[in-house]
């Protein structure tokens, strides 16, 4: 397939998410994205392509409530992914699945997911959405603030970046907006952003919406580790240069089927923690109306240049 072709079929959502079935428990891949200077394929794609797997070998009885998973290896776009699917468990009230993503006979990524009969009886509460956010309406689209950061800056770094921001997002089947940067009361950035998937003509099934999310949690995730390094750390208080950013492992939970990814919906990320080179980040995805339909979390490697802090600490031996 031409590169334009790939390039079309990734813009539609549903053609990014497609599958094709080789057997029973047995699909692969049909496109795959490679994000600009990214070291594989972006992993909210691989996990939305191996949901969509494992949807299709459960009782739509059943519905996704969670998925937990660990990115192995880095993906190539060249090659196509196979997804193995596991049928675990199947019991009155969950199912388990296992997907086991297969490029050139190694293991890249696996993931548990786990589906439940509906239980809508059951008492609800929630975390309510931050109060004040402004409408994605009154936002400014992501790629509107990297133009503007390209025009404003001189720094052939940043500009070159900036470049690169701008194709990713251009390539992105999912429109992004900021709306806000705000502080914990310990100080801590929460980032808040609008999501939702582009070329959407239809409202898709519930299983399918969940797959949608999926792809989007991946999106403005783990870098927010690294915003919040370089904000905490401004002043010359420590190394902000990330010289290394990837995902280890991904989770989410799942608590409402009755959302559409084709309306926006607003991610609060939180990183509450780095050390080791790792860093942890925290989300929450609510509807325009304030229902929180899904909790995420993520760990990944964070790693910052830090020969200055040795050469300084070495000086003072």
């Amino acid at each position: 397939m031409a590169e334009a072709d790939n390039q079309w079929n990734h813009e539609q959502i549903s053609s990014a998410l497609e599958v094709e079935q080789l057997d029973v428990n047995l699909y692969r891949s049909k496109t795959l994205y490679l994000p600009p200077r990214a070291r594989g394929v972006f992993g909210g794609q691989v996990i939305s392509q191996a949901l969509v797997s494992a949807n299709n070998c459960v009782d739509p009885a059943f519905s996704l409530h969670s998925l937990h998973c660990y990115f192995l290896l880095s993906a190539s776009a060249a090659v196509p992914i196979l997804y193995n699917v596991d049928r675990v468990r199947d019991g009155r009230s969950y199912a388990t699945r296992a997907v086991r993503a297969v490029q050139r006979g190694r293991t890249i990524f696996l993931m548990l997911c786990s589906f439940q009969r509906p239980e809508p009886r059951q008492p609800t509460f929630q975390l309510p959405m931050p109060p004040n956010v402004p409408s994605p309406d009154a936002c400014e689209g992501i790629e509107v603030i990297y133009e503007r950061l390209f025009k404003e800056t001189t720094d052939a770094k940043v500009k070159d970046f900036c470049l690169t921001a701008l194709e990713e997002r251009r390539r992105s089947p999912i429109e992004v907006k900021l709306a806000g940067v705000r502080e914990s009361e310990d100080g801590i950035p929460i980032f808040l952003y609008w999501h939702k998937a582009r070329n959407t003509p239809v409202r898709y099934d519930p299983a399918f919406q969940k797959c949608i999310l999926a792809y989007i949690s991946d999106s403005q995730f783990i870098s927010a580790a690294r915003r919040t390094l370089t904000q905490l750390n401004q002043g010359g208080k420590g190394p902000t240069k990330v010289v290394m950013q990837t995902s280890l492992d991904h989770n989410i939970s799942y608590y409402d089927d009755d959302f559409d990814c084709g309306d926006w919906l607003l991610y609060v990320i939180i990183s509450e923690r780095a050390a080791s080179g790792r860093a942890a980040v925290h989300g929450r995805m609510y509807t325009p109306s304030g229902t929180l339909v899904a909790v995420c979390n993520q760990e990944g490697v964070v790693r910052v240049d830090d020969r200055e802090n040795i050469q300084a600490t070495a000086a003072k031996l």
